[in-house]
């Protein structure tokens, strides 16, 4: 008996967890136009597989709908195949449903053309570590820690080829076993959907070579964390870049500045959808090369928005390669969530006819709170309830989103800040490790 060929009908959920059905590959034409059954209390499913408390209970159908163009279709072994689509759910008249994270985004994005007349082209690079992988110490940046892992790596590498990413580079990184992959830009929701798949055909190049990879935010408090960082430009219509100015303030265009200044306005607003679990916010502290104030830097790793150094020379390829980077995020968060409340940010500030702060050029938490406050810094969030009252509280957030969004999100992570509650934080980590 030969196996029948499926197809992982997929979305990225508010838990940043990847979920859905499989049907028959033969059956695609039909399931691009009518899709698989979803549930609406799947939304309440938390990274832990509790339930949080539903409005919708046991009532409601919908649709989960793949989009041909989100495909990922690769073989890691002779005879083992991947195969997801992701998509968008609706309701049964195609509708797109509140709590699609991918149709947020791409309300998010049609707001930004809508009010700035771009595109959005963004990448996001993410960090891992191997469970229980053979380490080779003091191997930070290492040649020698890179050739352990040489065969992931390249099988990786090869896989994101395969699906039509564009690789960048790999490296084995500061922390224990641990990587960072990056890969080439993309416009608009196709960003959000790169990021999925690498997190997605990172796992499975690991288990095939009988590796366990995890984007936790933080296996241990006393080490390294694993970021991931947004990077962000913009085209017209006409794909002339957007983004750099070369009389503007660090290289930025006017509507960059406006951008990133709604971003730091917002930040501590938004950073519970960017950095969503309980342990992101023991990375999200000084000193981390992470972000702890809502602070823009030119080239400084520690800044919560960086304007990023580029390696062209003339001046048409500046404009082509200069971006802005977001770096108070984790894989915790649904890449399309993050990035809608991102681009709702910036266009916020290009709405309030925003401008960027001057990039800080000091150590922050040196800083009193007044001195803070008088130059117009925050302490971001140091809990995920402290992120989420606030996030909760801002009805200029509010009316980003669909009405009920966000009392739906506080009750799905208050069940995962619940379900933690009696453990310490060597448990939280291990926690989390084992989910993400």
């Amino acid at each position: 008996m030969m196996p029948m060929p499926l197809i992982f009908a997929a979305t990225c959920d508010l838990a940043g967890k990847v979920r859905g059905k499989a049907f028959p590959s033969d059956q695609l034409e039909k399931r691009l136009i009518r899709g698989v059954g979803w549930t609406p209390t799947n939304v309440q499913i938390t990274c832990f597989d509790t339930i949080a408390e539903s409005p919708f209970g046991a009532l409601g159908d919908l649709l989960l709908i793949p989009d041909a163009a989100a495909e990922a279709r690769v073989s890691f072994d002779e005879g083992v195949q991947q195969h997801f689509i992701l998509g968008d759910i609706t309701d049964l008249d195609g509708a797109p449903w509140d709590f699609c994270t991918r149709s947020l985004l791409k309300s998010a994005l049609q707001r930004l053309e809508r009010v700035a007349g771009v595109r959005l082209i963004a990448a996001f690079e993410h960090e891992f570590q191997l469970k229980g992988a053979a380490s080779v110490p003091n191997q930070a940046y290492g040649r020698e820690g890179f050739e352990v892992q040489r065969q992931l790596c390249e099988k990786l590498m090869a896989a994101l080829a395969e699906v039509g990413l564009s690789p960048d580079s790999i490296m084995k990184e500061y922390g224990p076993a641990q990587y960072e992959v990056v890969i080439g830009p993309e416009v608009g929701v196709r960003a959000a959907d790169a990021a999925v798949i690498v997190r997605e055909l990172t796992r499975s190049a690991a288990r095939s070579l009988g590796e366990e990879a995890t984007f936790t935010p933080i296996r241990d408090v006393a080490s390294v964390g694993n970021g991931v960082h947004v990077h962000m430009s913009f085209e017209d219509a006409d794909g002339q870049p957007m983004t750099y100015d070369p009389a503007g303030p660090c290289g930025m265009s006017e509507l960059t500045s406006a951008f990133a200044a709604g971003v730091l306005k917002y930040l501590d607003r938004i950073i519970a959808l960017t950095a969503p679990s309980v342990i992101s916010y023991e990375r999200l502290t000084p000193h981390r090369w992470s972000a702890a104030y809502n602070n823009l830097g030119f080239r400084d790793r520690e800044a919560s928005l960086r304007v990023c150094p580029v390696t062209a020379k003339d001046p048409a390829s500046i404009a082509r390669q200069f971006n802005i980077e977001y770096r108070a995020a984790d894989a915790a968060a649904c890449p399309h969530l993050a990035l809608a409340a991102i681009v709702h940010a910036g266009v916020q500030g290009v709405e309030e006819g925003l401008s960027a702060p001057e990039p800080t050029e000091e150590d922050l938490s040196l800083l009193s709170p007044a001195v803070l406050a008088e130059r117009g810094f925050v302490r971001l969030p140091e809990t995920l309830s402290a992120a989420l009252d606030i996030l909760c509280g801002d009805k200029t957030v509010a009316r980003w989103f669909p009405k009920a969004f966000l009392p739906v999100y506080r009750a799905h992570k208050q069940a995962e800040i619940d379900y933690l509650s009696e453990d310490n934080i060597a448990a939280k980590c291990a926690a989390y490790e084992q989910t993400y």
